[in-house]
């Protein structure tokens, strides 16, 4: 491949990807890696015969026909029923590695571990995703209904394909009507949900549950998004100088019910927020860049996964490329990230 590289805008300078970090992001070992670094850093059609050749082999080579091998006829991983506390294990686990490898929505063997999901674990009353199955009514069980899970099924059903089907419609009008966003200072109300789970829904709503609301929120096409789905996208803190979790300073892939200021950062972006508010952020995610111009992984469940992911500590392709689609967005939108005085950052 010839050298190329991308120019992005930040922080005050250009940066630049240098030549050998794209041949390394590109390289056919990784091909959910290289397809994203084709469509979504080089701007490539996803129509374009690379892209296609690479999204082929994402069913073909890596993680995700070795997460497959796992699945059962039914369509479960390690149990029908204990698709959420078979914890990194089960069924829900393993829709959010596969939506995030850009599995192929029309295989059957994907096909089947989100029909699982649907009929198991979704609330047919309210539409929210539930830890447990209820076993005499059918579908998930109300009382075990919580944010994040429910943020994190959306999301992958509708990167899986799923984008128009009831089901999931019902799922974001979940989000879009129990979904809180008050930062301590409200009581959360008494009646269902938030009667049942006081670290979902306490007097600080859950961190990592609005996260992941937010990531499935931002995962509707802009046109599509409806009035409640706007509302809930700006909201902000009382608070910005408190460090909400300061385990979000240290970067994993895939992030599963957790977050990282990483994935947060990118949450955003894709919702449209650009605010002078994110620079911290943005400074954090590019002094993490070695001087190789790769970025670590540092955050890793690999051992509970059913297929490890990346190696915890060494270079991560995940990381990196979402790093750098971080840094490709942040432009001129924002001028005040190019004039005010660095932040300081502290050291891992």
């Amino acid at each position: 491949m010839p050298e190329c590289q991308v120019v992005m805008r930040g922080l005050g300078s250009t940066k630049v990807v240098d030549g050998a970090t794209l041949r390394w992001l590109l390289a056919p070992d990784n091909p959910a890696v290289r397809f994203l670094t084709l469509t979504e850093l080089l701007g490539r059609s996803r129509r374009s015969r690379e892209a296609r050749q690479a999204r082929a082999a994402i069913m073909q080579t890596g993680t995700v026909p070795a997460l497959l091998a796992h699945e059962q006829p039914d369509g479960s991983f390690a149990g029908r029923d204990s698709f959420y506390t078979a914890k990194y294990r089960g069924t829900v686990w393993q829709l959010l590695v596969l939506a995030e490898h850009c599995a192929d929505s029309s295989d059957q063997r994907v096909r089947r571990a989100c029909e699982l999901v649907l009929s198991r674990s979704q609330d047919p009353g309210s539409g929210g995703f539930s830890q447990k199955h209820a076993q005499r009514a059918g579908g998930g069980r109300p009382s075990e209904v919580i944010p994040c899970l429910t943020g994190n099924m959306v999301w992958s059903l509708l990167r899986l394909g799923y984008a128009g089907d009831e089901r999931v419609s019902r799922g974001i009008d979940w989000l879009t009507r129990y979904l809180r966003f008050d930062d301590g200072d409200s009581a959360p109300p008494a009646d269902w949900p938030y009667q049942r789970w006081e670290m979902c829904y306490g007097r600080h709503s859950c961190f990592m549950g609005v996260v992941k609301g937010l990531k499935a929120l931002g995962e509707i096409p802009v046109p599509e998004r409806s009035p409640a789905v706007r509302h809930h996208i700006h909201k902000q803190s009382h608070n910005l100088n408190r460090l909400a979790k300061p385990g979000w300073t240290r970067f994993g892939f895939p992030r599963m019910y957790q977050t990282d200021v990483l994935e947060i950062t990118q949450v955003l972006l894709s919702l449209g927020v650009r605010d002078a508010r994110m620079r911290e952020a943005i400074t954090l995610i590019a002094s993490k860049r070695g001087a190789d111009g790769r970025w670590r992984m540092q955050d890793s469940f690999n051992g509970k996964f059913l297929v490890d992911v990346e190696i915890a500590g060494a270079p991560s392709k995940w990381i990196t490329l979402n790093a750098l689609r971080v840094l490709a967005k942040v432009d001129a939108a924002i001028p005040e990230l190019h004039h005010s005085p660095p932040v300081p950052v502290a050291s891992d």
